[in-house]
């Protein structure tokens, strides 16, 4: 669900940003693993693989499926022989393909794939989930139909009136929007952005000076992004600016966004240091940060 890339002042040399994945299309692979040849071998954790560039050289008509039993779980994987070194591991949308030197045994690979186990499984559950939400349908805008707001949905309810009007009851969790006869789907794309934009720009009014008095700093101001590959930044200068569209999750991971870009203004770098001055007003950091990275931008409706 790629979004309108929109045109964007020059960045500033003294900006840090809080980068994203959300909005950019999925990559075409995961991330792939090196593990030094047997010749070579090198322990190192099998939850823990160090990630290296994709790397050529294979023949594509090298490439065999095989099968190999993990556990409760029978593999299948291509192998494709090279002149590289090491054994990369790599899952792309075809599921697991081992890339070996061709001097090494078959049993010697699916060693590696033991070791490597625990990796390779998340990954490709990771790919499952999200090709599944790829597939699910885009929403309608409908009466009735349902949006993330603060990490749970609420309900579009649509009236035909002369005038034009918002209002929302939290107890039902329904946004009610009143449009003329004759309006058409994008008014009421722009009545409902307009509404989630003015919610973004209290709720994070309201949890900036929570985050700034715990960590002692002061910012000079705060303004919505609509920025494609950034959740917020932060100036040497203190000025804030945070996507609004964080409000369609829940508040702690908003607050997570503040404390990472209030922090700056401690260490303007994303040192030791600052990860521990982050920790010190939002212990979850680390919960937060993998929950956004695992969010994906079909969870999220297209305006």
């Amino acid at each position: 669900m790629p979004l309108k890339l929109l045109r964007q002042t020059p960045p500033d040399p003294q900006q840090l940003a809080l980068q994203l994945d959300f909005f950019s299309a999925p990559p075409a692979s995961q991330p792939a693993v090196d593990q030094p040849a047997p010749r070579q071998q090198q322990p190192s954790p099998p939850d823990a693989p160090q990630a290296f560039p994709s790397t050529g050289g294979g023949d594509a008509a090298s490439v065999r499926k095989r099968r190999l039993q993990v556990g409760e779980h029978l593999l299948e994987y291509r192998l494709l022989r090279s002149k590289r070194r090491t054994i990369g591991f790599l899952i792309d949308d075809d599921g697991l393909r081992i890339t070996a030197p061709r001097w090494v045994t078959v049993a010697e690979i699916e060693s590696a794939i033991r070791e490597k186990q625990r990796w390779i499984f998340s990954k490709l559950t990771e790919r499952r989930e999200r090709s599944a939400r790829r597939l699910q349908p885009q929403m309608q805008w409908v009466d009735g139909a349902t949006l993330p707001y603060l990490g749970a949905d609420l309900t579009l309810r649509i009236l035909s009136a002369q005038g034009s009007g918002i209002a929302w009851c939290a107890d039902s969790r329904q946004l009610t929007v009143s449009l003329p006869p004759d309006a058409g789907e994008q008014q009421l794309k722009d009545r409902v952005q307009g509404w989630l934009q003015g919610e973004a720009r209290r709720v994070f009014g309201e949890r900036l000076p929570v985050y700034a008095d715990k960590l002692g700093v002061r910012y000079q101001s705060f303004a919505l992004s609509s920025a494609t590959t950034q959740w917020g930044s932060c100036t040497a200068q203190g000025r804030i600016r945070l996507n609004w569209r964080l409000i369609h999750f829940a508040l702690p991971l908003i607050d997570y966004v503040i404390a990472h870009e209030l922090s700056h203004l401690r260490e303007m770098n994303h040192s030791p240091r600052f990860w521990a001055t982050v920790q010190s007003i939002f212990p979850e950091f680390e919960a937060a940060r993998r929950s956004l990275r695992d969010s994906g931008p079909e969870t999220l409706p297209i305006f």
